[in-house]
């Protein structure tokens, strides 16, 4: 296999022709496991460790290897062990809030070229989870393409409503009803859809698999490899909600081309400073936004605010409101909790680094 199967761009290229050190191999990471990496060359998957070096100039979770990143390797023990040196510029990286009341980041996978958001059509489906997938996506400068899942457990009637819901999420053109993005419905069951699906890989292009557990993200991996590779689970029939059953991020080379990564379900979807995805995913807002009174309006109390008086007069949905407000609060909020903190860790590490100096000159 070529590295340019293994999505290897011309713009990795340039950056390998001007910084690649001699003595180091380039590889991409397959797989995130607690103590160690996989990663994958043009020959053979491999066991990886990262240097003590890399280990201790990590500022932050950010600064360590993740799915889907490109990296350079020296092997050893005929070629059995790799140890990673450095990581490659990212073209992408997709991340949210870790999970609970720390303020710190979970990487999620790099370098994605489309993200495939699984929003399923049975009592699972909900408009405000997939506005968060959506705002983590645009904000880390990936495509988006929304997959609406279990086809088979709802009328056409249903599948026309709920597919207008998504799609009056947010018009590209209010005038011209376009919409931003690709929408396909689908059903592991009985295979609709899936020709569809397929028909979006490509080869050298890596996809992600989004969705909250029990929406059959896994499922849909083994119909795309073609045979049942990985585990999946059944769903609580009183709330259609599904176990977690993939444990970990890896990413899986299709044999038609292209690869695929599958990642645990998320229930918990905080954000940490994304303006950018919660503008372009709701460009709408933002666009009624301009009609506003003041400039600093904060779009709650204000006497002439357009996007209030839109709720009021039924123009713009008060659900999707109310989530914009909500998730741009709690974005700042995060924001300004996660650069609090690294301000402090920044100065304990200055105090440790005077302390060893200090301690070095004792021993002289």
């Amino acid at each position: 296999m070529k590295l340019k199967e293994l999505g290897l761009d011309d713009g990795f290229l340039a950056k390998v022709r001007e910084t690649h050190p001699q003595e180091f191999s380039l590889a991409r990471v397959t797989a995130v496991n607690k103590d160690n990496f996989l990663i994958r060359n043009e020959t053979a998957e491999v066991s990886a460790e990262i240097t003590g070096k890399l280990m201790y100039a990590a500022e932050s979770s950010l600064d360590f290897p993740t799915v889907g990143d490109w990296v350079f390797v020296q092997y050893f023990n005929d070629n059995t062990l790799a140890i990673i040196h450095e990581i490659l510029p990212r073209k992408s990286l997709l991340k949210r809030k870790v999970a609970g009341k720390n303020i710190e980041y979970q990487l999620i996978a790099a370098n994605i070229d489309t993200a495939l958001i699984i929003q399923s059509l049975d009592a699972n489906f909900n408009l405000r989870r997939l506005e968060r997938y959506l705002i983590m996506v645009n904000c880390s400068n990936i495509e988006p393409v929304i997959l609406l899942s279990k086809q088979d457990l709802v009328s056409n009637t249903e599948l026309q409503q709920k597919t207008a819901a998504v799609k009056n999420m947010n018009p590209a053109d209010a005038n011209k009803n376009d919409y931003n993005y690709e929408i396909i419905a689908f059903s592991n069951k009985t295979g609709t859809g899936l020709d569809a699906i397929q028909r979006l890989i490509s080869t050298g292009k890596t996809y992600c698999l989004l969705g909250s557990s029990g929406v059959g993200k896994t499922t849909l991996l083994n119909r795309l490899i073609g045979q049942d590779v990985f585990a999946t689970g059944t769903v609580r029939e009183k709330d259609s909600r599904g176990r977690h059953i993939t444990a970990r991020r890896q990413l899986t080379i299709l044999e038609k081309g292209g690869m695929i990564i599958d990642t645990p379900g998320m229930r918990e979807l905080g954000n940490i400073g994304v303006d950018t995805g919660i503008k372009e995913t709701f460009s709408d807002i933002v666009t009624l936004a301009r009609k506003c009174r003041f400039h600093d309006c904060t779009h709650t109390t204000e006497s002439g605010c357009a996007v209030v008086q839109a709720v009021e007069e039924g123009h713009l949905d008060s659900g999707r409101y109310q989530n914009y407000i909500k998730i741009s609060k709690e974005s700042e909020y995060h924001e300004m909790s996660y650069l609090e903190k690294r301000r402090k860790d920044k100065k304990f590490g200055k105090m440790v680094k005077e302390m060893k100096k200090v301690i070095y000159k004792g021993k002289q």
